[in-house]
């Protein structure tokens, strides 16, 4: 499978989602697994983990540093939801997928700290 790479969408800074596309890559297929009877919780984290990439695009065209907390934000709401699907008694995903999914998001989260550091340096 080849992977095409669109060199106009070339943004300083979007090393952080081809990264990001790593973690989605990893969780998209486990939530797509996810029993029915958890379909709410599944289409939450899911719309959770699409708009990342949104955001991180936002705060790259705007250069506003609003818009790094905001995608600061949202994977702290994402590591919200994963902390709940981790849940023993829910058992959405295993502790191995939650921790897995984890140490992705803390590299994310770095790039975005980085980022976020530049960016008041800037301002």
């Amino acid at each position: 499978m080849t992977i095409i790479r669109d060199e106009h969408a070339a943004t300083p800074g979007l090393a952080i989602i081809d990264k990001y596309e790593e973690a989605v890559t990893y969780l998209y297929p486990i939530l797509q697994r996810c029993p029915r009877v958890h379909g709410n919780v599944r289409d939450t984290m899911m719309a959770v983990l699409f708009d990342q990439v949104g955001l991180f695009y936002q705060a790259a065209k705007s250069r506003q540093p609003s818009k790094l907390y905001a995608a600061d934000a949202n994977l702290a709401t994402l590591r919200f939801w994963l902390r709940f699907a981790a849940d023993r008694r829910l058992k959405i995903i295993s502790t191995g997928q939650h921790k897995a999914m984890l140490r992705l998001l803390a590299e994310v989260g770095a790039m975005l700290g980085a980022w976020i550091k530049t960016a008041k340096g800037n301002g």
